[in-house]
């Protein structure tokens, strides 16, 4: 996600919508054309799409978080994706730049920027972050001694980020099975 975040950044920041077409039926009606895309950011397995205040509110986020299938796509000026996609998209962003697609987005949510904390706030630290802390990971973690150390790991609210492959990857590398305790 962090890599994403950072691909999109360098294509979409300081860009301006021309035209938003949400395809979920909860923000059908939504229209960001206008807004400038201030912000990219990840935070673990979450990206965080921000756009600049509009009329009476502070600013709006967009909360996409892949799963396993998702994904953005970025065309440039006046292009677009082949009719194929059609099916796939989920979000299409035209700004004065290029255009970005949220394909397969199985979360997609748009918010106030102020309400943030309500869809991330309860993660723990995001190993890629500015602000990541190794001791509070750490404390989180030996919260529950008994508990297996793949379950710990893969508890994003003990720490942000980390999957399958990485969790099962360390425990290797480590020379510890994932069902051992991590305390």
């Amino acid at each position: 996600m962090w890599k994403a975040a950072k691909r999109m950044r360098g294509h979409l920041v300081g860009c301006r919508v021309l035209h938003s077409d949400f395809r979920v039926p909860q923000h059908a009606t939504a229209d960001l054309a206008g807004r400038e895309i201030t912000a990219f950011d990840s935070y673990g397995k979450h990206m965080l799409t921000r756009f600049s205040a509009g009329r009476g509110d502070g600013g709006l986020t967009l909360h996409t978080h892949f799963e396993m299938d998702g994904a953005w796509q970025v065309v440039g000026p006046g292009k677009a994706l082949p009719r194929s996609f059609d099916d796939e998209i989920r979000l299409v962003l035209v700004t004065d730049g290029p255009t970005a697609y949220a394909l397969r987005m199985p979360v997609l949510e748009l918010i106030e920027t102020a309400r943030e904390s309500e869809v991330i706030g309860h993660l723990g630290p995001d190993l890629l972050g500015p602000s990541w802390d190794e001791a509070v990971a750490a404390q989180r973690l030996l919260r529950e001694p008994d508990r297996p150390l793949i379950e710990a790991l893969l508890d994003q609210q003990n720490l942000a980020g980390i999957g399958n492959l990485w969790a099962v990857e360390t425990c290797f590398l480590r020379g510890r099975s994932p069902w051992t305790p991590v305390g």
